[in-house]
């Protein structure tokens, strides 16, 4: 870390082997809450979706002291989070949250984005997207690109705006900047994916079916299918990992190496690396799919949120960011 507390681009954790006790904790009590939930059709999914991932974190006040936080509701809609002495900064990241596209909003996901505020020192910009089922595909691809060009029509370069996002969120990251490619527009500083959901297919044998503490295959499948309604899932604003990715500004992506997910990153990664884009994966072990959001619980999120800032800051500054991906889960990168 930096003399005054922001993290520098040289501070890259040794993430451990194993993860830490209340890491354990968490993924067990993640595990009973969620994954035990009662499947059916769709109106059920989304109903227990956005009631178990939906409510706002009890701990939200103390996420959001010494920070301004302000609603707008035109021309997008969300809230702007600023910390003490950042509103200057003329930095500006953007967060697209998760929730499978038909759940959770800005307010939910304030551990994440006011912690991120602080560590940056910029301002944030939580964006609250329309969610499926009553606006489907690619809805959620339509504001999260209304969302980049307002910032960049209010007057804010590109190379000052950072993209991140968790979960679908972090698909919906890469499917921004695939717009804005189409567009002609210029791309963002970096991109963050926390556990992104880039493959909406659900074909493939997942690494981790059995030892996810959330979610099934078959979530998956009924996820897509309430969000896409009817549209395929092989579109590359759908599924980045079918995309052509070349011209995208440095990549940072995160997941655990026991989630579902951990395909969709792997993938991801390595797309990215064949289309020429810097790309760094990052494997934390035996977490619960986005696990950041718990920080202030468990170690593991202080530290992912640390190195996703530092990332940012570097970008930002305009330092060297290197390609790397971990050994230690037997992932060959290919430049």
């Amino acid at each position: 870390m930096g003399h005054n507390g922001t993290p520098t681009s040289h501070d890259q954790p040794e993430l451990a082997e194993k993860p830490s006790r209340r890491g354990r904790i968490a993924t067990r009590m993640v595990k009973f809450v969620v994954k035990r939930w009662k499947k059916g059709d769709p109106p059920t999914v989304v109903r227990q979706a956005r009631r178990v991932f939906g409510l706002p974190n009890f701990l939200t006040f103390l996420y959001s002291r010494h920070l301004k936080i302000r609603g707008i509701e035109s021309p997008v809609r969300g809230e702007w989070l600023t910390a003490d002495g950042a509103g200057s900064s003329g930095k500006v990241l953007l967060y697209l949250h998760g929730g499978g596209y038909v759940s959770c909003s800005p307010q939910t996901h304030r551990p994440i984005t006011t912690t991120l505020a602080r560590l940056v020192k910029c301002r944030v910009f939580a964006l609250d997207y329309r969610l499926a089922p009553e606006h489907p595909f690619p809805a959620a691809v339509d504001d999260a690109s209304a969302a980049f060009l307002w910032l960049l029509e209010s007057g804010v370069p590109a190379e000052n705006i950072a993209l991140a996002g968790d979960s679908a969120g972090g698909g919906l990251v890469m499917a921004t900047m695939l717009r804005s490619r189409q567009q002609g527009r210029s791309m963002p500083a970096c991109a963050v994916c926390l556990s992104p959901w880039a493959n909406l297919t659900g074909f493939g044998k997942y690494r981790n079916a059995g030892s996810c503490s959330m979610f099934n295959p078959d979530d998956v499948t009924t996820f897509a299918k309430i969000y896409l309604r009817g549209a395929s899932a092989e579109l590359p604003e759908a599924s980045p990992v079918f995309a052509d990715l070349s011209g995208l500004p440095p990549l940072l992506i995160q997941a655990s190496s026991t989630e579902l997910l951990f395909n969709d990153s792997v993938l991801l990664h390595e797309k990215a690396l064949r289309y020429g884009v810097r790309s760094t994966l990052r494997i934390y072990p035996g977490l619960p799919h986005v696990w950041q959001i718990l920080v202030g619980t468990i170690p593991e999120a202080k530290a992912a949120l640390e190195e996703i800032a530092s990332f940012i800051v570097a970008a930002f500054e305009r330092q060297n960011i290197p390609t790397t991906v971990p050994s230690t889960v037997g992932i060959e990168s290919r430049p």
